[in-house]
């Protein structure tokens, strides 16, 4: 059974990804910082919970050894703050580690297992507010963040084995707690896009960015 690895997966986009790709006969991990919501999530979709905060380099440290493990990452958990670009540094670095630094650690700790089972799928839950084509949006460093998530898909495709895919998606404007009450998409149809990249067969494309399965400008 291959193993699946969804960050920020306790609620929103990413419970819905976890649910979808147990769904699909895979063993799912939610990631998460907070052990009550996590487990709770994990509890209520009947898969398993890790203690993961992308946030903080020493978890992610302690995680290596079962994250060596999945054969599915999906790279969810983001933050989104309303503040202007340069007028709160801490929120610049906090963006930059949880939607860059945290998954470019998590691909490269995951990639060996990947390489030596012959199989990974990456997912990098991105943004229309990270394309250059759609004109960067968001607030703080949410759209530096998830350009930057962006061009390391890209990169990584360009550097890894056919057996291994790995596609940046947007999910749309989700009612979630980012996404707020007046936003056009269930989590569901959010994580839709998501499950299906996480999913691919080996036929499936690599180093793109979709949304609705119909790939976009990044």
């Amino acid at each position: 059974m291959k193993r699946a690895l969804v960050t920020g997966g306790n609620r929103g986009i990413g419970k819905a990804i976890a649910a979808g790709l147990r769904d699909a006969g895979l063993r799912v991990i939610i990631g998460a910082r907070d052990p009550d919501h996590g487990q709770a999530a994990a509890a209520e979709l009947g898969v398993e919970f890790k203690r993961l905060d992308v946030a903080d380099p020493t978890s992610i440290n302690e995680a290596r050894p079962w994250v060596s493990h999945v054969d599915v990452l999906v790279n969810n958990a983001g933050i989104l703050e309303d503040v202007p670009l340069f007028d709160d540094g801490t929120n610049f670095e906090r963006s930059m580690q949880v939607m860059l630094q945290a998954p470019y650690e998590l691909i490269r700790t995951a990639l060996p297992g990947m390489k030596l089972r012959g199989y990974g799928r990456i997912v990098n839950v991105s943004s229309g507010w990270g394309s250059f084509a759609e004109g960067l949006g968001g607030g703080g460093a949410y759209a530096v963040a998830k350009a930057g998530l962006n061009a390391l898909t890209l990169r990584a495709a360009q550097d890894l084995p056919a057996t291994i895919k790995v596609n940046a998606m947007c999910p749309g404007w989700v009612k979630t707690r980012m996404g707020g009450a007046s936003a056009t998409r269930s989590p569901e149809e959010g994580a839709e896009t998501a499950i299906w990249l996480a999913t691919l067969p080996d036929t499936g494309p690599t180093g793109g960015f979709f949304r609705d399965r119909q790939q976009i400008d990044w």
